[in-house]
């Protein structure tokens, strides 16, 4: 809670900080290449893609608010955490008020749901409302998965593998192996996101019991983890084009892996709040240049 020598921030700037903006390039990113790999092949609709777009940015402010809703009842947001205030921990939003959030959020993406029913089918219902529990999953219900070391793996099979092949499907209904490849890095590269917020909030979560990948591997195995995912997103678009059914234009991303190595020394050699902050918001931009690197280098094929 700010201290009485702090002012306390705006309405809009606390809302802002409970949806977590810095986390939104990993619900745009999939959605990008899914869509550029259905125009490669000539199908595309501007309306579909947009009410994509929208529905998959309001599920990542739903599953932020739920989050940050279950967190705080858990006990994992505590006062000496090294990232940013979160609303309810943090009492400037009531927990009810992040809950009926958390419930607006979702019912807008379920809106815009049906639209995509419209036009792809009812497959799209069970893509959202997967979606959607796996972002209620993460920390809230009776077992959360992200307590217990899944939270990479969920983030990697929805906003990589669910994402990228689901923006495909509402464009084309259908599905293709390649989108399926694709997902791989995009995934890959929102798992590393949410290692590095792990790796900073390490010790409050080994505290609160939240097992994370990063509490069970340790500072260091966290971080060579981390490596580990960035670099397997680069080597895995090299193993796509090798392949043979997508030109060299989706090597396009490999012009964002001399910033991608600055980040993967930030992240191993500093453990410090405000620079893993600020590595974490990187995190994001590297995820979002790459995906859109391998988006024109799809429609450029």
């Amino acid at each position: 809670m700010p201290s009485s020598g702090q002012s306390r921030p705006s309405s809009v700037r606390i809302w802002m900080m409970a949806a977590r903006p810095r986390t939104l390039p990993a619900a745009v990113a999939p959605v990008l290449v899914g869509a550029a790999l259905a125009g490669s092949q000539g199908v595309f609709s501007v309306l579909v893609f947009i009410a994509t777009l929208i529905g998959a940015t309001f599920i990542q402010v739903g599953t932020n608010l739920s989050n940050d809703y279950s967190d705080a009842r858990r006990g994992a947001d505590t006062d000496d955490r090294l990232g940013p205030v979160r609303v309810t921990a943090g009492g400037l939003v009531p927990p009810r008020q992040v809950l009926i959030a958390t419930w607006v959020s979702f019912a807008i993406a379920a809106l815009v749901g049906i639209y995509l029913i419209s036009v792809a089918g009812w497959e799209v219902l069970a893509i959202g409302a997967a979606s959607m529990l796996a972002g209620v999953g993460y920390t809230g219900g009776p077992r959360p998965y992200g307590y217990e070391g899944l939270g990479e793996l969920f983030v990697f099979a929805f906003f990589g593998i669910v994402a990228v092949a689901g923006s495909y499907y509402v464009q084309t209904e259908r599905v293709v192996w390649e989108a399926f490849a694709l997902a791989v890095p995009v995934g890959l590269l929102a798992a590393a996101i949410l290692v590095v917020n792990n790796t900073r909030d390490l010790e409050t979560d080994r505290r609160a019991g939240k097992r994370t990948l990063a509490v069970k591997f340790g500072p260091s195995g966290a971080r060579y983890l981390y490596a580990a995912m960035v670099y397997g997103a680069f080597l895995s678009v090299l193993i796509i084009w090798l392949a043979g059914s997508l030109t060299a234009w989706i090597l396009l991303p490999l012009a964002t892996l001399v910033p991608a190595i600055a980040l993967v020394r930030t992240v191993r050699s500093h453990s410090d709040g405000p620079t893993l902050n600020g590595a974490l918001a990187k995190a994001g931009m590297l995820q979002l240049a790459f995906c859109a690197l391998l988006s024109l280098g799809l429609l450029l094929s």
